[in-house]
């Protein structure tokens, strides 16, 4: 084993490629469609005309590798230069790093390599030729409806020519997901410990952590939000790392606020695991994650499919990791961020035992007994189960779930269990870590969490349609071909609750075949729908699959969760490892309207299980009249969300519970005639509907009132004059607040494109109205309560 363990630890597979018991390459399988290659990321969203240099015996698919940006374009955009896949007859040595990590990283234009070149830009996108060389012009877009202000008319056309020029000659759209700088931090951390840090990289990263530091030294999770203090000391450890003084005045700052608000001891739990790797913590002090857990068969409490499948990637290589206790060498010392470095561990009082969390303490230091006294096959054995669950886990494209933290943590677990960083396994994991690069123009580099593409090119579809693009234009045929390339047919981890079930769905990345999600599912379906296809028969192929998986998935009480069925077990929450944010994936309202609003724009709103959703989205109705958005901030989203589907599921626009919405959205109408709400509403109620305006819940409040007819009214027409007001000349909106949500309060997201595709779904449905009649009517559509 390379680690340095507390000597209690198993050397399970130390020194070899890879553990016995486990496989020695991941089983991935065919691969799906055009994006299947294990390679190179895609351009962002604004990506402007493409042109391929050097090897031209093949495409280079539609993610390339990108390194560090080029000088800016001729119009002001970012250039980015990258090389596609190795060189051929290149050969690495074992354990050496895979392209791009560590100091022996060859230069992305080495000759040998298809390279790709990009210019990044927002400038106004104008007639022309597009990107897959249709020429474009004032004809692709619909004729003003008669009585149309032109103004209005005027601003949607430039967001249609915008949202069209952004679109990937393969058919989709991606925006950049900006997070926080956790991210950032821990992908430098994570170099660190696997010795692969080198220079360039480092000095990216810092650039944009530096950049993302406020007046009081400290880092927020969101914009305009309040200092937090897990991700201050994992930027400050970062810049540590890339050679910051501890004395600088920045770093000072930092340092005595992290001690005035409790130091490392006050940190989240993943927070101390990250220093633990390095010694700044001790193992000791942290949660136990018996590695047994694997073993627990999913009808017993805490088995590991009783957390979210977020939660259950990153903890199943957590359980190796909490097993083994790794401790690299320190590069540096952090007593500057104890709240008293002679008392780095201050003890902390236990809870009543009566609560849940006075149980769960103590459980937890029982489990700190076993440890000492464990079996020692048993945990071997449990190790290498956990192994071969995440191996068998691995995506086409060498990630894990399509999101940064799994893969992160199942690298080093994999590692830690004698995976070398030869392995075909480990490269495919490093390389896949490197397409959540974004590269800036500064040459400052940011990290996302995921990458949402699926997601981002149906509601661009959608947005599009809506706006009156003809339903065989040649860019929603595209995009309804690369939706169709991506519907995942083979079962994942949702079929341990529902193992009869036929697969058929679509997740939200590229890639990730195992966990496709109900929210994605509804919304590809559709937007597939608005979209005239020169092969029905495989639309309708696809859409029945989805249908069927999606009525599949629903919960006991009558809703959808995004990922599983009755996912909703209160036990995970409680653990005293579970304080990073939400772990489990109960139903919630935003996923189960857009559920309902797809079963009714498919003929079945009289159906008994979309009833039933309809049903407990009366029940979840706030008292003040809107619904909580569980992936969307927060009261707007989830407003905004349920009502269009009620309405198309035959919900009369005067029914009570509409009304009372009505009056809500209307109550929370800023000065400016634009909607906002800050995350602090997920923590505060009084916050609902309150915050600075944006154009995405602007667009969402508008698609509420407008699907419960309410166009002539005035809080309609305020919000289409800001969204006319605030929009720039190149038919795009500025947002640089998070409106997009991973966990509540704890995990926030500014998804880059909803600031285009929502209002310009909202500008279409005011100028061309509903997207389809009402499919049929619910019981309660007479107006009972």
């Amino acid at each position: 084993m390379t680690a340095t363990t507390d000597g209690s630890a198993e050397g399970a597979g130390a020194g070899s490629e890879s553990t016995p018991g486990l496989p020695a390459a991941p089983g991935v399988g065919p691969a799906r469609g055009p994006a299947a290659e294990v390679g190179p990321p895609a351009p962002p969203h604004a990506a402007r005309p493409l042109v391929e240099y050097g090897d031209a015996s093949g495409a280079a698919g539609p993610r390339a590798d990108y390194g560090p940006p080029g000088p800016p374009g001729a119009d002001g955009g970012r250039v980015r230069v990258g090389r596609v896949g190795d060189r051929p007859g290149t050969t690495r040595a074992p354990g050496a790093a895979p392209p791009g990590f560590g100091p022996e990283a060859r230069p992305r234009d080495e000759p040998g390599g298809r390279v790709r070149v990009s210019v990044l830009a927002d400038a106004p996108p104008g007639p022309g030729p597009d990107r897959a060389g249709t020429a474009r012009t004032a004809a692709d877009l619909p004729e003003p409806p008669a009585g149309t202000r032109p103004l209005v008319y005027e601003a949607a056309a430039r967001a249609t020519r915008n949202l069209l020029d952004r679109q990937d000659p393969e058919g989709w759209w991606k925006g950049d997901l900006e997070t926080n700088v956790t991210m950032d931090a821990e992908d430098l951390l994570l170099r660190q410990f696997l010795g692969i840090r080198d220079e360039a990289t480092t000095r990216a990263a810092a650039l944009f952590i530096r950049g993302e530091q406020r007046e009081d030294g400290t880092w927020a999770t969101f914009h305009g939000g309040p200092p937090e203090l897990s991700a201050t000391i994992e930027a400050y450890v970062a810049l540590r790392l890339a050679g910051d003084a501890p004395d600088a005045p920045h770093m000072s700052r930092a340092s005595a606020w992290i001690r005035a608000h409790g130091g490392i001891a006050a940190a989240r739990v993943f927070t101390r695991i990250w220093l633990a790797l390095f010694g700044w913590w001790n193992w000791e002090h942290l949660p136990e994650l018996p590695p047994e857990l694997v073993f627990l068969p999913p009808w017993v409490p805490l088995n590991i499919y009783d957390f979210g499948c977020w939660a259950r990637q990153t903890i199943v290589p957590l359980t190796v990791v909490s097993a083994l206790r790794p401790v690299r060498p320190a590069p540096f010392a952090l007593d500057e961020l104890h709240a008293d470095a002679r008392t780095p561990h201050p003890v902390r009082r236990l809870a009543p035992l009566t609560s849940w969390d006075g149980a769960f303490q103590r459980m937890d230091k029982a489990l700190h007994v076993y440890r000492r006294f464990a079996p020692r096959r048993l945990r071997k054995a449990a190790m290498a189960t956990a192994g071969r669950w995440i191996v068998e886990r691995q995506e086409n494209d060498g990630c894990w779930g399509g999101i940064q933290p799994p893969a992160v943590y199942s690298v080093i677990a994999l590692h830690l269990l004698g995976y070398d960083l030869g392995h075909p396994v480990m490269r495919a994991g490093l390389e896949s870590l490197e397409r959540f690069a974004v590269w800036r123009a500064d040459g400052a580099r940011m990290i996302e969490a995921c990458q949402s593409p699926v997601w981002d090119t149906c509601l661009a579809a959608i947005a599009l349609a809506d706006a009156g693009l003809r339903p065989d234009h040649p860019a929603l045929v595209r995009a309804a071909d690369w939706m169709l390339g991506e519907e995942i047919v083979r079962t994942g981890d949702w079929a341990v609750r529902r193992p009869g079930l036929a697969p058929g769905g679509w997740a939200f990345e590229f890639h990730n075949d195992t966990y496709p999600d109900i929210d994605d599912t509804a919304e590809v379906v559709l937007a597939l729908r608005r979209i005239k296809h020169p092969d029905p028969a495989r639309v309708e192929g696809a859409i029945a699959r989805g249908v069927s998986w999606n009525l599949g998935m629903q919960s006991r009480n009558g809703a959808w969760g995004a990922f599983d069925a009755d996912n909703t077990s209160p036990l995970p929450n409680k653990l005293p490892f579970c304080d990073f944010g939400e772990v489990i994936d109960p139903p919630s309202a935003d996923v189960t309207a857009h559920v309902v609003e797809m079963l009714a724009f498919e003929g079945r709103a009289k159906d008994a299980r979309t009833r039933r959703g309809i049903d407990w989205l009366f029940s979840e109705q706030e008292a003040f009249g809107g619904w909580f958005g569980r992936w969307g901030t927060n009261y707007v989203y989830g407003t905004g969300s349920v009502v269009p589907a009620l309405v198309a599921a035959g919900i009369a626009p005067g029914h009570p519970a509409i009304r009372r919405a009505v009056r809500w959205l209307e109550s929370v109408q800023n000065e400016d005639g634009g909607w906002g709400e800050d995350q602090r509403s997920y923590k505060d109620p009084s916050w609902a509907g309150k915050g600075a305006s944006t154009p995405s819940q602007t667009a969402w409040a508008l698609m509420a009132l407008l699907s419960a007819g309410e166009r002539e009214g005035k809080a309609v027409e305020r919000g289409i004059a800001h969204l006319v007001e605030t929009q720039k000349e190149d038919g795009t909106w500025d947002e640089p607040y998070f409106t997009g949500t991973g966990f509540p309060w704890d995990f926030s997201i500014n998804y880059h494109l909803y600031r285009q595709v929502f209002p310009l779904t909202a500008l279409g449905r005011y100028l061309y109205g509903e997207p389809f009649a009402p499919a049929g009517a619910h019981p309660a559509a007479a107006g009972e309560a």
